[in-house]
């Protein structure tokens, strides 16, 4: 991957949230990553990972998830709530 996408600090929280289900949101262009990013996350905590294929317009395009621990979004400006 040519970009820092922070894995190690998702996989820090995911494990601080003791997450179990977690689903990962990727913009189209890093959309071909998303096994990779997905096989590390599963292979560092203990949680599933999902994969939105949706199409993803922005921090404030986020799906509609039941049962899901905790939604991982990349490509977008920090969004402080």
């Amino acid at each position: 991957m040519q970009y820092d996408l922070e894995l190690d600090k998702t996989i820090k929280e995911i494990k601080k949230q003791k997450a179990k289900l977690v689903c990962i949101q990727l913009p189209d262009g890093l959309k071909p990553e998303a096994c990779k990013i997905q096989k590390e996350i599963k292979s560092k905590t203990d949680a599933e990972v999902l994969i939105w294929l949706g199409s993803c317009y922005g921090a404030c395009d986020t799906p509609k998830l039941d049962n899901v621990d905790l939604l991982i979004q990349w490509g977008h400006s920090e969004w402080q709530f």
